[in-house]
């Protein structure tokens, strides 16, 4: 159980590691492999866990990039 953890930790941080453009790219090719059938179940299933990670590390980037640019804009309320 403690080695399969350690094996998700290391993916996860392989994936934190990810750009934004780096992790939409490696999610379309898992959409497009499993869309084509190119992938049994079990593998399917595998690279939907990965996917999910992907997903995760997207909206991480982005919601830093949206909260860098609220405190770049000037305060509206104060006009």
């Amino acid at each position: 159980m403690a080695r399969k953890r350690k094996a998700q930790d290391d993916v996860d941080a392989q994936i934190a590691e990810l750009t934004f453009e780096q992790a939409m790219e490696e999610l379309e090719l898992i959409i497009d492999r499993i869309e084509r059938g190119e992938i049994g179940l079990e593998e399917s299933l595998a690279q939907r866990k990965r996917g999910d990670a992907l997903v995760k590390r997207c909206r991480t980037v982005l919601d830093a990039a949206e909260q860098e640019l609220q405190q770049a804009k000037p305060d509206e309320r104060a006009s």
